[in-house]
């Protein structure tokens, strides 16, 4: 079993070593503990300072390219180098780093895809009230469009499982861990919380200026990611709506009509029918977009075939494997060996000293 500490990083000189130190050296189930560092652009001595702490997976940036873009190339990274479980923290030591045995556990004993650290955001001190509040109201809203019950959807202290990064597509520019519990509920992944305390604030953030942009921001990401998965309620939604803005000036004008005054009141029938036509729009917008669900879910899962293929070369190109992809999600991929090279047969004049033999 191997784990990945993934540690985004942009100017974490002075508090990456805090964060490096509390990382846990062995965790019971884990055969190997590897540290990488995504240098999101850093212009102090990040690199140097991990370099002289013993770190030795590194992904760079020439500039910054965010908080996403820095989960997906690590995640990238992880998974060529064979890990079994990436576990994503961040470089200015607000997240207990120690508490990395616990967060993994349930996906050691399998109850999970997913663990996310809970910071209690209530008990935490610096903290606004106002911030508070909106921390809870946005969770509420994620695990509303993920149909999920996670008490701290904002945490960034994770773990996840390698059937879930497979499984998971991060395309925001902003922040993937809205995205991610939106997709890996959708998908019926498997999510749990662990509570965890948050070490004290070292910084502001440098993801957002301030709460509203970072409301502003998540709240796109929550719906691009909600109309990705059910455009259907969405679009239906609003065909509602215009249905019945367009009955009441239309039913307003007919009433005028019988009473033999319509001619005073024009305006209703125009306003009703830009509401009817605003309707017919969502009806067209709910087949189109549905069609588009459809032809992701069949792109998602070829791209999950392909990081099968990607991230395990060993299982699929070793000739003593008994299979040649995981059969338990793919079964239309579980082809034997036996069974490839029976269907490609190679003659006696193709075979050179570099291929190997059926029987030998």
């Amino acid at each position: 079993m191997r784990l990945f500490v993934q540690i985004p990083c942009l100017n974490e000189e002075q508090t990456l070593p805090l964060v490096l130190a509390t990382i846990p050296k062995a965790i019971p189930g884990v055969d190997e503990i590897h540290i990488l560092v995504v240098d999101d652009g850093s212009s102090d001595r990040t690199v140097e300072v991990a370099r002289e702490l013993g770190v030795e997976h590194f992904v760079f940036h020439t500039r910054n390219m965010g908080l996403a873009r820095s989960f997906r190339d690590g995640v990238d990274y992880a998974m060529q180098h064979g890990a079994d479980i990436v576990v994503n923290t961040d470089g200015d030591n607000q997240y207990p780093q120690e508490r990395i045995a616990d967060l993994v556990q349930p996906i050691l004993r399998g109850e999970a895809d997913i663990v996310i650290g809970d910071r209690q955001t209530k008990t935490i001190e610096h903290f606004s009230p106002f911030k508070k509040v909106m921390q809870g109201f946005g969770s509420s809203v994620v695990n509303f469009a993920a149909e999920t019950d996670l008490p701290d959807a904002a945490s960034g202290f994770r773990a996840y499982s390698r059937e879930s990064l497979i499984r998971l597509n991060v395309v925001t520019q902003f922040s993937y861990c809205m995205e991610t519990i939106i997709q890996a509920g959708n998908k019926r992944l498997r999510i749990e919380s662990v509570q965890i305390s948050t070490n004290p604030k070292t910084r502001e953030s440098r993801l957002f200026k301030n709460i509203f942009q970072h409301m502003g921001r998540s709240g796109q990401a929550i719906m691009r990611s909600y109309i990705m998965f059910k455009p259907h309620v969405v679009f239906l939604t609003l065909a509602l709506l215009f249905f019945v803005g367009a009955a009441i000036p239309f039913g307003r004008f007919l009433i005028l009509s019988w009473l033999g005054i319509a001619g005073d009141h024009i305006q209703s029938l125009i306003f009703g029918s830009a509401m009817l036509v605003g309707a017919l729009l969502s009806l067209a917008l709910t087949v189109i977009s549905d069609m588009l669900r459809t032809n992701r879910t069949l792109l998602e899962d070829s791209l999950e075939r392909i990081k099968l293929l990607q991230y395990a070369p060993e299982r699929v190109f070793d000739p003593n494997a008994p299979v040649l992809a995981d059969s338990a999600r793919h079964p239309s991929l579980a082809v034997s060996v036996e069974a490839v090279i029976a269907h490609h047969p190679v003659s006696d004049a193709d075979a050179g000293p570099s291929q190997v033999s059926a029987g030998t």
